[in-house]
């Protein structure tokens, strides 16, 4: 880790856990530097080891203010995260094709990309939602995107989001997936930019709209209205893993009774967010610490560092590291934008790349498959080397088959 701390040209200092600004790209740079000028920025900006250029403020990094809440700080997809558990299924055990029968059948049962479930699903969360209607008057729409909600319980989206079948050191398989809360949350954080953009103008706030950082204090009806729905979509978020899960561990189940003549154990479930704000104290003070792409790693809190499609990937322990504000990675990071890692990973070498590592892949368009090659990612092994001070490592992974968008 090294600081960043220029007095002429940020207020604030920048935490980053690299070897040096050689390893930070440009824009990255440029957007950190720009946040820790703002006002509102509690101690530093402290960016993670995979840090990369995000929309507002860098992915990887973790914000943390006194008595303000910024949407952009948490992103639009909130509550993204991980979900992970372990079997008792160990790979001498697996029968010619097991991995690739149930990579098929998860592909087919668990609604990926756009799509979603033709009936509304069981959601305990919604059903509490639209029970309580505070503060729909500042989100548009609430009460259909409620409903609409009810469809997409239990599916798991596009882009960097999957569902993997891993083993570990020992040779005994997991169950890793990687989602959030969809639709919904991506008009809750719209709303209320859009709102804090018009309000911060009515303040005369110097906060730049370029970065799309406007900001909303926490005692503000707005600012209230806004952790409101972010919990709830947190809650969401939460939920949709959960059910995932399930209906991957019923497939399992369902394979490994057929084909291994057993039923398979399920212990050591973790469930975490890596896009989210949360009030925490730190350094003596109450403060809303925003994670943009941030594992939380209080010390002794188990957590979940995934690397690309085909790498390897990590539980961990966190060590709750004051200066990250107890923070780890979320991943890997990227190297290359969607567009360049097209460009540049022509899909037939991605798709011989998991081969020559026996990796199943269950995909209904391959044609966007160079998007997410472990080559357009960071070195994930690099990255953990760069936090063996925010958590430790308790079981390391690797991917046998995967599940995509």
């Amino acid at each position: 880790m090294f600081t960043y701390y220029e007095k002429n040209e940020t207020a604030k200092p920048i935490k980053i856990w690299l070897s040096d600004q050689s390893a930070i790209e440009d824009g990255c740079f440029d957007q950190a530097k720009a946040i820790a000028n703002l006002p509102f920025v509690f101690k530093w900006l402290a960016l993670m080891p995979d840090t990369h250029l995000g929309a507002g403020m860098p992915i990887g990094g973790v914000l943390a203010t006194k008595n303000t809440i910024v949407p952009y700080a948490v992103g639009m997809d909130i509550g993204c995260g991980m979900c992970y558990v372990q079997t008792d299924i160990h790979e001498s055990e697996l029968t010619k094709n097991f991995i690739q029968s149930i990579v098929n059948e998860t592909l087919f049962t668990v609604p990926v990309g756009k799509a979603r479930h033709r009936a509304p699903q069981n959601s305990a969360v919604i059903d509490m939602a639209l029970a309580q209607k505070d503060h729909y008057e500042l989100l548009s729409n609430a009460v259909e995107l409620l409903e609409n909600a009810y469809y997409q319980v239990g599916t798991l989206g596009g882009g960097n989001h999957f569902i993997e079948f891993q083993k570990d050191q020992n040779g005994y398989l997991g169950i890793m997936l990687h989602s959030g809360s969809r639709h919904l949350v991506a008009q809750i954080c719209q709303n209320f930019q859009k709102l804090a953009v018009t309000l911060n103008k009515q303040w005369y706030s110097d906060t730049p709209e370029q970065n799309k950082l406007a900001f909303l204090p926490t005692d503000s009806p707005e600012g209230k209205a806004y952790i409101e729905w972010m919990n709830l979509a947190l809650d969401y978020a939460y939920e949709n893993r959960e059910a995932m899960l399930e209906a991957t561990m019923a497939i399992f189940t369902k394979h490994s009774n057929k084909k291994l003549g057993r039923t398979p154990q399920f212990t050591d479930k973790i469930n975490c967010h890596h896009n989210y704000a949360s009030f925490e104290n730190h350094y003596g003070e109450n403060v809303w610490v925003h994670r943009k792409g941030a594992t939380r790693a209080r010390a002794g809190e188990l957590g979940i560092i995934p690397g690309a499609m085909g790498a390897t990937s990590y539980l961990v322990r966190g060590l709750g590291t004051p200066e990250s504000f107890h923070s780890s990675s979320h991943g890997a990071g990227r190297n290359f934008s969607r567009t360049r890692a097209k460009s540049n990973f022509p899909m037939e070498e991605v798709l011989q790349d998991l081969n020559e590592h026996n990796i199943s892949i269950g995909k209904k368009n391959l044609q966007d498959v160079a998007e997410e090659s472990r080559f357009a990612y960071k070195n994930i092994d690099e990255v953990m080397q760069n936090q063996t001070d925010l958590v430790e490592i308790i079981k390391k992974l690797t991917t046998l088959g995967v599940v995509k968008g």
